[in-house]
């Protein structure tokens, strides 16, 4: 192929090259006169031998060849020279006085592209010449641009990182790239003439129960590839190498036709084992983030459970204050002279109602504080909200500010982190809380649910009198570490919104109409 080429390179860009042939030096000479000085390369021979000797040396690019010599005669010629290769690529014209069709069909079966009856008119010579001359020409170029498209084809091919096989209509490999063979640790000789299906899908590598990738099953999918030119396309699959080792692939597998049906497959894979070990880098790395964040939560809320203190203490407070005067009662009423049982019972049944309100105070500050170990559950909105409300009155008895609540009715179920999602409406409404407080501003602090019209979301909302937030600032609000707390950390409402995001969810800020806030954040309905 190299040597052809270098040929080919030679004649493109030569001056054209005529040999004549002919045993009669009165027709070589009249030959000769007739072509000289139309810018060709004249040459001579006047035997069969010397015509093949001076073609292996300067591959002219036509030949007018007398058919009539002795020794090696005409035919004789061109058949030694279509034979060899490296002389096959000249064209040539016979010039015989035998003008019957049989020496015509003999010269054209050894391969002659013309033929020239004897004596010969001039023009008609010159004619036929410059015509073969062109279509000669015109052959070498769509030769050289044949060879260019198969170095760019192979250079393509080495380039590509992809493994690319060609099929025939058995499914053997006949054809393998580079990066396939760097896939398979192996030679191309060693791939060509495997079965694909045989080759990669070993059914010991198969996971039990997966029909997808069974051997089967993929030989008959390759087999409407092959035959009804349909295109096969796999995400991931283990493909096997010839030692038995494995590596993970994306793979797809696409006919190419010929007329209306399939002559053979081309399939492209590639080795995705540094992808999934990327995935699962990254996964390992969310998990991670995941539990700083789990634990920055559990932390902001002891933090807030400190500052919630006194608030809760005094919840908690006045029902065991109730318990032990409503004790003391029944221990009077126990030692008068006529036991009155029905104030006894009565009374004791308000020991019981205080002992439940401080038990449930306490219950729902512990799974407050506790740091979650479940995970995302089903709860109803219902249920979601009213717990939000138990522990945000505390904090509003605390401050001393009126909490106004506004639940719909039937509202769907959350999948969420119960403890997480009370966190953020708890942070809010606390946020809201101080802002009042520090501005000296009466009024109430609004808390809504409800289903967002049009939607599949659940919106909460935080409402404030305060002074509300600078528009300078209401970008910056959910940035880590902006604050506009004097001993704030800055990390309240960005760890609302990753909580929020992490289920989905929205937070966001607007500015109330008649001034303050209003915080909210959306969470989607379970499905």
């Amino acid at each position: 192929m190299a040597t052809a080429a270098i040929n080919v390179i030679k004649k493109v860009s030569r001056q054209d090259q005529i040999l004549l042939v002919d045993d009669n030096p009165a027709n070589l000479k009249i030959l000769y006169e007739t072509l000289d000085g139309r810018g060709y390369k004249l040459l001579v021979a006047d035997s069969g031998e010397k015509a093949v000797s001076i073609v292996k040396k300067s591959h002219p690019d036509l030949i007018l060849l007398d058919v009539m010599m002795p020794g090696m005669d005409g035919f004789e010629v061109c058949r030694v020279l279509k034979q060899d290769p490296e002389t096959a690529r000249s064209s040539i014209i016979f010039l015989s006085a035998l003008d019957d069709t049989d020496s015509k069909v003999i010269g054209f079966d050894a391969g002659g592209v013309d033929y020239i009856s004897k004596p010969f008119q001039i023009k008609e010579v010159i004619a036929r010449v410059e015509t073969h001359l062109k279509i000669h020409r015109l052959e070498q170029q769509l030769e050289w641009k044949n060879l260019e498209l198969q170095t760019d084809k192979t250079s393509i091919l080495e380039a590509m990182s992809e493994g690319i096989y060609g099929l025939n209509r058995k499914g053997q490999i006949i054809f393998a790239n580079p990066a396939a063979c760097r896939m398979n640790s192996c030679e191309e000789s060693e791939l060509l003439g495997q079965s694909f299906t045989n080759l990669h899908f070993n059914h010991s590598h198969i996971p039990e129960g997966d029909n997808e990738y069974d051997l089967d099953r993929i030989t008959e999918r390759l087999q409407r590839v092959l035959t009804n030119g349909e295109s096969l396309k796999i995400g991931h699959a283990m493909f096997s190498r010839l030692d038995g080792t494995v590596f993970p692939v994306a793979f797809s597998a696409a006919s190419t036709s010929s007329g209306s049906f399939s002559t053979h497959a081309v399939v492209v894979f590639h080795d995705i084992s540094e992808e999934l070990e990327q995935e699962q880098e990254l996964e390992r790395a969310r998990q991670s983030l995941d539990a700083q964040r789990a634990q920055l939560a559990h932390v902001s809320r002891l933090s807030m459970m400190g500052e919630m203190a006194a608030g809760i203490a005094h919840e908690v407070n006045q029902p065991l204050t109730a318990i032990v005067n409503y004790v003391r009662l029944a221990a009077r009423i126990s030692k008068a002279e006529d036991l009155d049982r029905e104030s006894m019972t009565s009374t004791l049944e308000k020991i019981e109602s205080q002992c439940l309100r401080a038990s449930q105070v306490i219950q729902h500050i512990r799974d407050f504080v506790k740091k979650p170990l479940q995970g995302k559950e089903i709860v109803t909105g219902e249920q979601l909200a009213h717990d939000i409300i138990e522990l945000a009155e505390i904090e509003a008895k605390e401050h001393g500010i009126e909490l106004v609540t506004k639940v719909a009715e039937n509202l769907p179920n959350l999948n969420v982190e119960e403890i997480q999602v009370q966190q953020v409406a708890l942070n809010l409404l606390r946020n809201g809380m101080e802002a009042m407080e520090q501005a000296g501003v009466e009024g109430t602090i609004d808390f809504s649910v409800q289903v967002l019209e049009g939607s599949n979301k659940v919106r909460f909302d935080v409402s404030d009198a305060g002074p509300g937030v600078k528009e300078e600032f209401r970008e910056s609000l959910f940035s880590p570490f902006f604050t506009t707390k004097k001993s704030g950390m800055g990390i309240g409402l960005t760890l609302c919104q990753s909580i929020i995001h992490s289920h989905g969810g929205e937070i966001g800020y607007q500015p109330n109409e008649l001034g303050g806030s209003t915080f909210y954040f959306l969470l989607p309905i379970a499905e």
